[in-house]
């Protein structure tokens, strides 16, 4: 193991101050900035902020029409005069939105669905490739999918195709929604289990009121809601058809499982959504390369929070968003503060703060979709999206490994400052999935991403783990993600330094990062070759 004296001495080579982060954090969390909204008051404080720190640094506008902001057209979507209510076979429930259950709308205006019919599709999957098809010819049209979370693997026992206890893309909500929705379904419920979801039905339901966006313009869809059902609900729906949980998800697992009907159970639905057109915005600055400067490095992180909602049983109405994603942000800030310290690379290096990932990822897919540097030369996006703020660790958590043959080069790069990289520890969690680097790999983007790790060098695991448990519990997407002045940043700092240090070496080399032979995103890679001169 290394030394606790040479870890320190590694660390002080970093140009990444732990100081500039903690500064950028403190003010980007601030109840100023109102947590943070896209189309909120809140907005225009944090892109002006980031955008005064991106020239300060000596970065040029990378942005549209030689400005610091790419436009993103979203509708803000807020729910009023919402119920739901669940028939079991002749007996009325009312659910209590953000209790029993979790809704979200589609269209604009007023949605009214009455006495839907309800349909268990098991876990919703739908892969050809696979064999698995839960709706191949049941008639869906004007009914509701009831789906657990998850994938088949999960809590299995054994790999049936979707690569053990790591969660693959269709056991995320919204692969199984989509599915849904393709089947004809007008709605899907999906069961809500904290190990299944990975988080506990808290979070949904705080958030339950919470405005939805969509891209703009919005259209008139046939698939009217989703949400979450708790696990409670959930048990006696089944009990009442003679089902268990336990039961269904056995069943579910086989890949002959159809969806079938849940003869006498209906859900209604009514509430108006509001439809407000937004004009939200990622921020972009680039340090122009030296020699290649058509090539291009890409860091990311999110500006967004959740803004001025709530509140929570304290009063609090502002969800600062601290941790997620202040500091990632505060990481970006500084990494380009050290790009414009030391000598300038070859290949140009963008910083992009992208709007409303925490509305699924909105400002990165638009920007992906629309970039403004071809994606087919993007080297390489390092994605800064982090959990928790630790202190000083031993290790490094990779996100989604197994991918890209860039992952040993950030072991290399790690070691170098003293740190292991371990795998992430929760990988049914599916965070690959859930944060931008995705915009960027499900188009072929070599992408990465990594976090700090709770293996503490101030007590161990045993130190780091209740930090991530309680984070997770309690603050995570809630009003208490507040800045705390006792932080150190020592772990942030960690994970900004490999970042920087990989990010180094790729805008200085000639090499193109792919993916590795056989993985899903290659052939997408495989195909803008002759564009990086490669084929």
């Amino acid at each position: 193991m290394i030394a606790l004296s040479l870890m320190v001495a590694l660390a002080a080579a970093s140009p990444i101050s732990a100081d500039h982060i903690k500064a950028d954090v403190r003010v980007l969390s601030s109840d100023a900035f109102g947590g943070r909204g896209p189309g909120e008051a809140g907005e225009a404080k944090t892109i002006d902020y980031l955008a005064k720190q991106f020239a300060a640094a000596g970065l040029q506008p990378g942005g549209e029409n030689g400005g610091w902001f790419q436009d993103v057209p979203l509708v803000r979507l807020d729910r009023t005069a919402a119920t739901m209510r669940l028939d079991e076979k002749g007996i009325a429930r009312p659910l209590v939105l953000g209790r029993d259950a979790a809704l979200s709308l589609r269209n604009a205006g007023t949605t009214t669905v009455t006495a839907a019919p309800l349909v268990f599709a098991g876990f919703g999957i739908v892969d050809a490739a696979k064999g698995w098809d839960a709706y191949a010819g049941v008639d869906m049209t004007g009914k509701i999918a009831v789906v657990l979370a998850n994938d088949p693997d999960f809590e299995g026992g054994r790999d049936l195709g979707f690569e053990g206890r790591r969660m693959v893309y269709a056991g995320r909500v919204g692969a199984k929604l989509e599915a849904a929705a393709k089947a004809g379904a007008i709605g899907a419920l999906v069961i809500h289990e904290d190990a299944a979801a990975s988080y506990p039905f808290s979070q949904v339901g705080s958030g339950d009121a919470l405005p939805a966006f969509s891209f703009a313009p919005l259209t008139v869809s046939a698939f009217k809601l989703s949400g979450w059902l708790t696990r409670d609900v959930a048990v006696d729906l089944l009990r009442r058809h003679g089902l268990t949980l336990d039961g269904v998800k056995t069943r579910s697992r086989n890949p002959a499982f159809r969806a079938f009907a849940l003869d006498g159970s209906t859900v209604s639905v009514t509430g108006t959504i509001t439809a407000t057109p937004v004009v939200s915005h990622n921020v972009v600055a680039k340090l122009p390369g030296a020699s290649r400067p058509n090539e291009v490095v890409l860091y990311g992180a999110h500006w967004d929070a959740n803004g001025m909602n709530g509140p929570d049983a304290t009063g609090d109405t502002i969800r600062n968003g601290a941790v997620d994603n202040a500091t990632g942000t505060a990481e970006v800030l500084e990494i380009a503060r050290a790009f414009t310290h030391g000598p300038k690379p070859a290949r140009t290096v963008v910083f992009a703060a992208w709007t409303a990932e925490e509305k699924g990822l909105l400002g990165s897919d638009y920007y992906a979709a629309h970039p403004l540097y071809p994606l087919a030369t993007t080297a390489l996006m390092i994605n800064l999206d982090p959990h928790v703020v630790l202190p000083a660790a031993r290790d490094i958590e990779l996100i989604g490994g197994g991918r890209t043959p860039v992952e040993a080069d950030v072991r290399r790069i790690a070691a170098a400052q003293g740190l292991r990289v371990d795998d992430e520890p929760a990988v049914e969690a599916g965070w690959y999935f859930r944060s931008d680097q995705f915009s960027f790999a499900k188009r072929g983007v070599p992408a990465i991403t990594f976090r700090a790790g709770r293996n503490l060098v101030d007590g161990g695991l045993a130190a780091g783990v209740p930090i991530v448990a309680a984070y997770n519990a309690r603050r995570y997407h809630q009003p208490s993600d507040e800045f705390d002045p006792k932080w150190t940043f020592a772990g942030t700092r960690q994970e900004a330094s490999v970042a920087f240090a990989l990010g180094t070496e790729v805008a200085n080399s000639a090499a193109w990062p792919g993916w590795n032979p056989g993985g899903e995103y290659a052939p997408l890679r495989e195909a803008t070759a002759a564009m990086r001169g490669t084929k």
